[in-house]
């Protein structure tokens, strides 16, 4: 399963105060596009479905549907903030390459 980081865990949490909601849950999934052939969406959802896995990680609900489970089954989402960048990344071993965009792989 995907891994959260402390800091990404509570960047979420965050996030969820300010839906006002405890009933969502970070979606991660992989999506066909981007310069590679797939590409990361990452969002919040209240809905999960029969093909989803989900796991508890510092407080946070994570979802992944099925198909994109193989994708991220190593990765780990980080949340940084520093001068040079803001926000959140993924760390992928399973990833074979990336472009440019930085939000895509194959």
């Amino acid at each position: 399963m995907i891994m959260l980081s402390e800091s990404a865990a509570g960047k979420v949490k965050e996030l969820l105060v300010q839906e006002g909601r405890s009933d969502i849950a970070l979606r991660v999934a992989v999506q066909p596009g981007g310069c590679s052939g797939l590409r990361y969406a990452m969002y919040l959802d209240d809905e999960s479905g029969d093909g989803d896995v989900a796991a508890e990680q510092f407080g946070v609900r994570v979802i992944i549907d099925r198909m994109s489970v193989p994708y991220l089954q190593e990765a780990k989402i980080d949340f940084v903030d520093t001068l040079e960048q803001s926000g959140f990344t993924i760390d992928n071993p399973m990833a074979q390459g990336s472009c440019a965009c930085g939000h895509s792989f194959h």
